[in-house]
Parts: structure tokens; sequence; C-alpha cells
């Protein structure tokens, strides 16, 4: 069972040991869970919303404050509705009714004592995805063994102070290379269905950002040194400037062709074979959900 408290809580790394009972935490959840859209979703990877889509769960509030977020209406606004464990049970339940391949549980972290709650009593018969930042504590992903089936992680940062700048996270890397060994230690290798749909496994995913080539290279390099070799990544170009990315001028720009063929090549140099790239077509708003509230069962 889940045994972390929501009455000083250490779910993240952040520990602000808020009382989320009576209060909200820096990653502003508090004792129910925010959730801002739930549907089939059919923009992930193509092992992840292959089929029918993707049940995806948008949550509300983040423990990371990227600067650039695309989803910043609900990272950093928290729009949402306030539903109850059952509530989100049923949520669960009403997408693999609706037919989606799996639950995927978009920033999820501020929410996993909730969330596991939520999946013993879904009992769900489609895989879980666990869809995160990436800035977990170790402990945390532990409680969730049994649970989930996928880790869609992402591995935004090497350096301290890039991470604090754009993130206000100095211990990022720290935290997020200790998680995702955890979460490799829980799934093995991945695996995948007849129609190629991942069932099992860790899918690493890092977003190219501009002018910041030397942190994805540091990133493939540990991946490469530390990892199986057989790691899935997904190197994203999806990159465009919103949130509050216009206070920081060098990122206030796509990612540029060159420097993504760059990163493409390295991970190539480096010796991967297992994992998925993106079109530069995919850096627009357009892919960016409409949070409606739709979907999330509220009675």
């Amino acid at each position: 069972m889940y045994d972390f408290s929501l009455q000083e809580c250490t779910v993240c790394p952040r520990k602000c040991k808020a009382d989320r009972r009576v209060s909200k935490g820096v990653c502003s959840g508090g004792e129910k869970v925010r959730v801002a859209l739930a549907g089939l979703h059919r923009w992930e990877e193509p092992c992840i919303s292959l089929g029918n889509g993707s049940g995806t769960v948008f949550f509300s509030g983040c423990t990371l404050k990227c600067v650039y977020c695309q989803n910043h209406e609900i990272s950093s606004g928290n729009k949402g509705v306030d539903i109850t464990v059952e509530q989100l049970a049923r949520t669960f339940v009403s997408l693999v009714n609706k037919g989606a391949c799996n639950i995927n549980l978009v920033t999820p972290t501020h929410y996993t004592p909730q969330i596991a709650q939520a999946l013993r009593i879904a009992d769900l018969s489609v895989p879980v995805v666990y869809n995160c930042s990436g800035y977990e504590l170790p402990e945390t992903i532990k409680q969730l063994d049994g649970l989930v089936d996928i880790y869609l992680t992402d591995m935004k940062y090497y350096d301290s102070e890039i991470s604090a700048r754009y993130s206000k996270a100095p211990d990022y890397f720290k935290w997020a290379s200790q998680s995702v060994k955890e979460m490799i230690r829980q799934t093995g290798p991945a695996q995948f269905d007849e129609d190629g749909r991942m069932i099992k496994g860790v899918l690493i995913r890092h977003l190219v950002m501009p002018g910041l080539t030397d942190q994805t290279k540091k990133i493939l390099d540990w991946i490469w040194n530390n990892l199986p070799h057989d790691t899935y990544i997904s190197l994203m170009n999806q990159y465009f400037p919103s949130g509050n990315a216009e206070s920081y001028p060098e990122i206030n720009r796509r990612t540029t062709a060159e420097e993504y063929d760059e990163v493409v090549d390295y991970l190539i140099e480096l010796g991967f074979e297992n994992g998925f790239l993106q079109e530069a077509e995919s850096a627009v708003s357009d892919y960016v959900p409409v949070f409606d509230l739709s979907g999330i069962v509220t009675d």
C-alpha cells in the first residue's frame, strides 16, 4: 500500500511538508485530485497511442516551474476541477470503456498517493502509463511498483544551473537520474504487443531546446553510460516559446533544424537503436489540448 502522508507532504523532491488536507503544496495540489481533461489522445509516441488512442488524464498543478511550459494553463494556472479518489477511479474505467489502449497519467507526481488508491479501486485491464517530468523521488516511484506498467519519463537537463534557471529545480538531474533507474528496475526491458503497442517498460523523453544542444548530448552520454543500451529514447522536436519564455530571450525561439539534426547525429553515433524522432511540424500550439474539463467523472 502507498504509505506517504499528505499531512506533511514529501511526495516530490521539494519536500515542502505542506498539510495538504487544509492547504496547497508548492505544486498547487491539495487533498482532492485536480484534473483538467480526460480523453483519448492520439499524439503520444506511436507505441503509446496506437489504435483508439491513449486514455489520457491531465492533472493540474506541477512540481516543476518550467518557464516555457506548453501546458501552463493547467501547470501554473491550475485550471481544473477537484474530484475524489473514487471519481478518479471511475474516470479511468470510463476511458477504458471508450476503447483506450492504456491509462496515461500526465503530470501525476504530486497526486501519486491518491492515484495509487484509485488504481487499486479501478483494477484496470489495460497498462498504466506514468507520464512524468522526471523530477521524482525514488522512494515515491518504489511505491508504484506493481501499479504502473510503463514509465514515460522526461530527462530534461543535466546541469544544475540550467535546471535552476528554467525550472527552478537545481537538483533536477540528481533526482531524475536516480528515479529512472528505479523505473527500469521495476519494468525490465521494454515489451510490446503484436500490434506494436508498449505494454511494459520505460521510454525516456528529452525535449531538444534552443541553444541547449550541450544539455542533450550530456543527457544522451549519461543514458548510454549508465542505463541498458536497449533503452528507448524519444528525442522530441516540439519546442516552441510558451508560458513565460518571452522573458528568457535565449529560448524565445524554436529549435532550429540544424540543432535538432546535430543531436540526432550524436544519438546515432553513440549507438542508440531504439526510439523515436519527431518532425519539426510538431512544434506548434495546435497539439496542445483544449483543457475544457471534459471526460472527467464528477458524480
